[in-house]
């Protein structure tokens, strides 16, 4: 037997016992033989009461606490029908709007919690789009800049070869002019001289 029916089934036993006692102790000078078989089905009765009645009482009660352990232990589409219509229907009642309402939430979390997850998805996804497309763009500049770069080096070299050979021209000038500025006097002078 639970506690609670224990709870409720022994004060009614004991009243009902002591009831009997005082029926007893008041005739006690006229008592006879079907008295105490009287007493006997009279006592049989009390304690199949007591039972009844904590059983009938105890049931709803564990079949309560059965389901609020199932909600609290995460089972939130566990419900509590009761064929009571007192304090106990309430209570039920109650404790299935509990759940629900606990059940409606916890669904909430998970379309927030699905819905996050998928626009940080998106987002990431549209991120590494970008990334990939930066870093395309930097491959052509690299490649663009090391066709600069060689063109320049190319120009350079093209420079100095030139520069080179404007030195050699001017060396070969120099030369030229030196061996021709002799006859150039000359000429300007006889020039000079003519006019």
């Amino acid at each position: 037997m639970s506690k609670i029916t224990s709870k409720i089934t022994f004060p009614i036993i004991l009243v009902g016992l002591f009831s009997l006692a005082v029926f007893m102790a008041l005739n006690y000078n006229q008592l006879g033989p079907s008295f105490y078989v009287i007493l006997l089905f009279l006592s049989i009765y009390i304690f199949s009461f007591g039972f009844a009645i904590g059983q009938s009482v105890s049931s709803p009660i564990k079949e309560l606490l059965k389901k609020a352990r199932e909600v609290s232990g995460g089972n939130l589409s566990s419900r509590v029908y009761l064929e009571t219509k007192d304090e106990l229907a309430e209570l039920a009642d109650i404790l299935n709007k509990i759940a629900e309402e606990l059940q409606e939430n916890h669904i909430d979390e998970e379309i927030i919690e699905k819905t996050t997850e998928m626009k940080t998805k998106a987002r990431t996804e549209a991120l590494n789009e970008t990334i990939m497309a930066l870093e395309q763009k930097i491959r052509n500049r690299t490649n663009d800049l090391e066709k600069i770069t060689g063109e320049t080096k190319r120009l350079q070299d093209q420079v100095k070869e030139k520069e080179k050979e404007i030195e050699q021209f001017k060396k070969e000038i120099n030369l030229l002019a030196s061996k021709d500025k002799k006859p150039k006097i000359t000429r300007r002078k006889k020039e000079t001289i003519s006019e």
